[in-house]
Parts: structure tokens; C-alpha cells; sequence
């Protein structure tokens, strides 16, 4: 396997229910190669979302480490965690979260607005914007992007969503059930898209997927079950 970028050891992870701690991770161990397309799968329950937030550093391991290019990242201080988070990881999420005030363009600027202080942000605003545009004509959508949310279809949100996860050039995009809300032949041009991302510009993926046909051409497998890795 390639250099690691992101690493688990023996993460877990447990929440609190009144008196009660529900474990949802029980020790999980798996490292991400750079470049690398890998796929999550087992059933509902199985600890997949959880571990994608915990590596995605939206959430604490109870206990275990995460790292990223070998360096431990939530001991990182807060605005150092937070930056990474938003400059080195990407996310794709199964129902999109897009602002539907925002039209396709400023969804996508979206997150380089909130890693910057306004004065850096105004600074680059032109750069950022023709980043985005060229992620929205990459992803297919051209001419949309002065549509809202609510006018473009599932899989044009979808593409917008991908693209957003892309404008920070990141090392890795986690994607958590990234064609779940789309038909057949619309998901599987949105993973013809992330395959040709990987493709072209190295990003690795972690993707959390119920689909054996798309876990069959990702580059590795991974089975959880009940909090563990099984496979």
C-alpha cells in the first residue's frame, strides 16, 4: 500500500444515554494509502458513519487515535484541528447538505468562506471563485450555477456537493453513502465522476457504501460489523 494519510489505532467510541454508555466502535484499526479508493461496508449499525465523523474529525474518539500523514490530530489545538479539517478532508454525504438559500457557485465557495478570516477571504475571493467555477464545469454543471438547491435534480446537487468537497484540495474525501438518495443510472454517473476525480488528481476516498458492485471497484474492501473491522 502507498504512504498512509489517514490512520485509525484501535479507535473507539461510546455515547452516553443517561446512566448508560452505548459503545458504537469497539477498536477499529485501518489506514487509508494515498491515492487510494477504498470501501466501507456492513449493516446498519455496524459503526460506519460514526467512524467516517471520527476520522473526519467532526467527533472524539472516546479512546484510540486518529492521524493524519502520521502526525495524532485530536490532541491538535482546536483552530489547528478545525483547519485541517477544512483544508485537508473533504466530505460527501448521502442527502447533500447544501444551503438552499445559496445558489450552486456559493454552495461550493461555502466552505472557504468559514477557514478564513474576512480580509484573506476578500483577498482571494477571485482565485476562489474561479476555483469553484472550474470544479462546477468538472463536475458537469456549467450552466448551473446560479440555481438553488431546490431547482436542481439529486444528482446535480450531488455533483455540487462533490465539488464543494473538492475547492480546498484535499488529500481525502470521506463519502458516506455518496449515491444512496440517487436512481441507478444516476449514481452510477456520479461514481464515474469520483473515479475519474481519483484518477486525475490523486484525492483519496473512503466510502461508505451498501453497493457490492461499487465496493468491487474500489481498490480495497473493508467489512465492519457490530463496531469492529471483520475484513
Amino acid at each position: 500500500m502507498t504512504r498512509a494519510i489517514l490512520e485509525a489505532s484501535a479507535v473507539t467510541k461510546s455515547y452516553a444515554i443517561g446512566s448508560r454508555s452505548i459503545p458504537v466502535l469497539r477498536g477499529v484499526d485501518l489506514s487509508i494509502g494515498e491515492g487510494e479508493v477504498v470501501a466501507l461496508l456492513g449493516a446498519s449499525g455496524a459503526g460506519k458513519s460514526t467512524l467516517l465523523h471520527v476520522l473526519g474529525l467532526l467527533d472524539p474518539p472516546s479512546s484510540g487515535r486518529v492521524l493524519f500523514e502520521g502526525r495524532p490530530v485530536h490532541d491538535l489545538p482546536i483552530r489547528e484541528r478545525a483547519s485541517l479539517r477544512h483544508r485537508q478532508i473533504g466530505f460527501v454525504f448521502q442527502f447533500y447538505h447544501l444551503i438552499p438559500e445559496l445558489n450552486a457557485l456559493e454552495n461550493v465557495k461555502l466552505g472557504t468562506m468559514m477557514d478564513r478570516g474576512l480580509l484573506s477571504w476578500m483577498k482571494d475571493r477571485r482565485e476562489l471563485d474561479e476555483r469553484a467555477r472550474d470544479l462546477l464545469r468538472t463536475v458537469g454543471l456549467t450552466e448551473r450555477h446560479t440555481h438553488r438547491p431546490s431547482e436542481l435534480s439529486g444528482g446535480e446537487r450531488q455533483r455540487v456537493a462533490i465539488a464543494r468537497a473538492l475547492i480546498a484540495r484535499p488529500k481525502v474525501i470521506l463519502a458516506d453513502e455518496p449515491t444512496g438518495n440517487l436512481d441507478s443510472e444516476t449514481a452510477a454517473g456520479v461514481l464515474d465522476l469520483l473515479f475519474r476525480i481519483n484518477r486525475e488528481e490523486g484525492v483519496a476516498f473512503l466510502m461508505v457504501t451498501h453497493d457490492e458492485r461499487l465496493a468491487e471497484r474500489c481498490d480495497r474492501l473493508i467489512r465492519m460489523k457490530d463496531g469492529v473491522v471483520v475484513s
